[in-house]
C-alpha cells in the first residue's frame, strides 16, 4: 500500500475515503467492523474537524490502517501529497 502524507483533516478524510473505497468496502462494513454507526464513518469521510480521535482510530483500524508521524524536514518526496 502506498504512503500518504497528510497535512489537514480535509486530506485525512479523503485518503480515508480513497482507501476505503480501493478495498471494496462501504461506510456499513466499516461501522460494522468496530461497532459504530455508518453516520459516524460519514461524518469522518466528509466532516473530519467534528469526530473524536477515537472515532478516526476506530475507522483506521477497520481499514488495518495506522498513522505515523514524522518530522516534516525529513519527507523528501511530496508527490504523494493530497
Amino acid at each position: 500500500m502506498m504512503k500518504h502524507t497528510v497535512r489537514t483533516t480535509d486530506q485525512l478524510a479523503k485518503v480515508i475515503q480513497g482507501i476505503r473505497k480501493q478495498t471494496g468496502q462501504s461506510q456499513l462494513m466499516i461501522a460494522d467492523k468496530v461497532g459504530m454507526l455508518q453516520k459516524t464513518v460519514s461524518l469522518i469521510e466528509t466532516n473530519p474537524d467534528h469526530v473524536s480521535l477515537s472515532s478516526l482510530f476506530k475507522v483506521l483500524s477497520a481499514l488495518n490502517l495506522e498513522l505515523v508521524l514524522q518530522d516534516k524536514s525529513q519527507i523528501t518526496d511530496t508527490q504523494d501529497v493530497w
